[in-house]
């Protein structure tokens, strides 16, 4: 679990139970779920690659952008939005460094590519469609 901090409104930190999860069947993605009073966690989904560079910067545009914090750049800061709403959570930055680099250990930058199951997923987009009949 995650160290997970979340601001409501100014001068208020409320901890929330989090996780990060790494599946080598989705590489190029990280998830983020969030046990908040609800049966199912809320779950993001977003590029580990944006997890990579908001470690050493400003990283992401719309839904999800990561940084550094400004008070405490020891504390990474995940911003993550919805029509009308933003809420940003803030964490340590070792642990999530330590997450990634064990994603790397498993899928490692460049070879992402080659856990993709593309023939699985063109066979389900074609089902999905109708068969594959209907393109030949």
């Amino acid at each position: 679990m995650l160290d997970v901090t979340v601001s409501p409104c100014p001068g208020l930190r409320v901890s929330v139970p989090a996780r990060l999860r790494y599946h080598r069947a989705d590489p190029y993605a990280v998830h983020l779920d969030c046990h908040v009073d609800l049966e199912e966690p809320i779950t993001w989904l977003f590029a580990r690659d944006l997890l990579v560079d908001g470690l050493e910067g400003w990283a992401g545009i719309g839904d999800v952008t990561i940084r550094r914090s400004v008070a405490d750049g020891e504390l990474l800061a995940i911003a993550l939005s919805t029509p009308g709403q933003t809420a940003v959570l803030h964490t340590p930055a070792e642990p999530v460094r330590g997450f990634l680099e064990l994603t790397h250990r498993l899928v490692p930058v460049g070879t992402e590519h080659r856990h993709l199951d593309t023939e699985g997923l063109l066979r389900r987009m074609l089902e999905e469609a109708g068969g594959a009949e209907k393109f030949e």
